[in-house]
This record gives C-alpha cells, structure tokens and sequence, in this order.
C-alpha cells in the first residue's frame, strides 16, 4: 500500500479519562514518534502520523501498523482510539470522523477505493464547506461528493468564485497535498462540555457554547494570551465527530466575541436533530499579551471598545456593560 510516489497517513483520535490525565499528552508523544519521526499533534486527544518510511521498516502493512499502534495506546496509557489511514491528511481524516473507537478504516491508494469511500459523502464533508456552501451547491442538485466531483471545474468556479471552484473540485476527487508538519503546534487553550446524556436540543447546545466561550475566556485572561482562531469540535452519540475552525474578527480574549464566533461555527454545522455527546472549543494559536509592544495602550482601548457592547444573550438589565456568565 506504500507504493512508490504514495504517502500513507494516519489520523488518529483518542478517548480521553474525564480528568484530562496529567502528563498524557506526552506519553502520547512518546508513544507515536517511537513509531515514527514525522508525528503531527492537532490537539490533546488527535494526531496525525506520515507513515509511509515507517511501512517498511516495520515490515507491516498499513492496517497492521495501525493495530500495533492502537494495542500499544491501550496497553501502556489505557487509551481507547479510532483510526483511519489514506493516502492523504483529507482523506484520512474524513475517515476517522466516521470510524467508532477500538476499530480502524484502511483507504487504499487506488483511485477506485478512493471513490467508493468519497463519492457517498454528503458534500458537507468535505474541508471547508459550511452551510452557505452547501446551499448553494444543493440549489443546483449537488449533494454528494461524487457530485461535485462529476461537475466540470468551470462550473464550480463560476457558482463559488474561481479559487473556492477550483480547490473543491480537487478535494472532491480525493487529492490533497497538505503534509504532516512535525513542527510542535501552537500554542492552545481548550475546554469541554460533556452532556449527561446525547443532547438534541439545540438551545442546550447554545448554552454549553455560550459556558464554554465564558471559561476559554477566562482562561486567556488569566493567563494573560490572546487568541486569533476559534475551533469547535462536536461528538455524536455514534462516536463520529465534526470539527470546524474559524479565524476571529480579530485577536481577542473576550468572551462576547469568542461566544459570537462559536455560534457562528455551530449554525454552519446545520445539525438537524443531531443527537450530541460532548462538544469543545479550542482558542489557537494563543500570544502572550506581555509581549506586545504598547500593550497597557492596546488593553485599554479594547476594554474601551468592548464595554458598550451588547453580550450575545443581550445587555445585563440597566447597564451598558458585558452581560456573561461570569462578570469579567
């Protein structure tokens, strides 16, 4: 499956203990780069592995590399998985979205394997289509992947402007060149909620956001970071997930503009009755605020800028100042 001129990648995901584990993220780190170098951690429970060297050495195939990786979380942290491998980052996560824990998806190089896997796909699934896209495409009939994969290029730059056109029409046959950048990541703050039960109701879920925006809020401020991205990711109740990031407006540590964001993200999901297990917010990449140059300038033009601002549930009964679950 590592034919010459392939790449093989794995995504992994793993079932964190409630408590977070204290120094697990490290032992994840420890565990996957004895496998191989080129090791990508996203976030405290994904990473994605460039295993194509590793194949060889080994001396497995994908899906057995795959097992002997998922035996070993198991065995040395008591970490649960689910994995996919593909012949791309795209692909290969895509499939670890829909591959429950304790099981493994293999996409194989060929370009059939690649279509019987994409073409099914609600076209949602594809990377960075949202809800105003997907609506405009299911406006001309196009709702799976195959679709978007069957219309000619021109067409799509023409209904979603000529980059937008163009980078679809290539996800949509299954190519994608981004690699696995070993570089550590930035620097991040996330935070979870876990319902009690698999949640439909959608103002519960707008609640949980507006919680989770409040205490990402006051963890940037309290460490005194500013964040530039917003990314949310929910789970479902068939142990699939959705993710979606968001640049914000602009660099903020304020919980009005970082609740407004995951709002945002969560309408463009478009969840029609989903039934939801957990969802979290992550704020990347993180800056410290000390280092900036004229920051006690900055932070008090933004403390001037924010305080009229109305809060995303509405202003706190006679005062035109920010309305949170915690007062900031």
């Amino acid at each position: 499956m590592s034919g010459h001129g392939h790449r093989t990648v794995l995504h992994l995901r793993f079932v964190l203990p409630t408590d977070g584990g204290a120094g697990l993220l490290e032992g994840v780190r420890s565990l996957l780069e004895n496998i191989t170098p080129r090791v990508q951690i996203i976030e405290a429970d994904t990473a994605v592995l460039d295993v194509t060297g590793a194949l060889p050495y080994w001396k497995r195939d994908a899906r057995g590399l795959t097992e002997l990786i998922q035996m070993r979380a198991l065995a040395l942290l008591g970490l649960h998985s689910a994995a996919a491998v593909g012949p791309n980052r795209m692909l290969a996560a895509m499939a670890c979205n829909l591959t429950p824990p304790g099981r493994r998806t293999v996409i194989d190089h060929s370009p059939d394997a690649v279509a019987v896997f994409l073409r099914p796909r609600p076209v949602q699934e594809l990377p960075g289509v949202g809800s105003k896209v997907a609506a405009t495409l299911a406006s001309y009939g196009v709702h799976r992947v195959g679709d978007v994969a069957d219309l000619p290029p021109a067409t799509l730059q023409r209904l979603l402007g000529a980059r937008a056109g163009r980078t679809l029409h290539e996800r949509a046959l299954g190519h994608d060149a981004t690699i696995v950048d070993q570089a550590p990541t930035a620097a991040s703050i996330s935070t979870e909620h876990r319902f009690t039960r698999d949640e439909l109701d959608p103002a519960q879920h707008r609640g949980a956001l507006l919680a989770l925006a409040d205490d990402l809020g006051t963890q940037l401020r309290a460490s005194g970071q500013i964040a530039a991205g917003l990314t949310c990711t929910i789970r479902y109740a068939d142990h699939t997930g959705t993710r979606r990031s968001r640049t914000l407006p602009e660099a903020t540590q304020h919980t009005v503009l970082l609740a407004r964001t995951a709002y945002a993200v969560y309408e463009s999901l478009g969840l029609q009755r989903a039934r939801v297990r957990s969802i979290a917010l992550r704020a990347d990449p993180c800056v410290l605020t000390a280092g900036r140059p004229g920051n006690s300038r900055w932070t008090a033009a933004m403390r001037s800028r924010w305080r009229s601002k109305p809060s995303p549930t509405g202003p706190a009964p006679g005062t035109g100042t920010l309305s949170s679950t915690r007062p900031l």
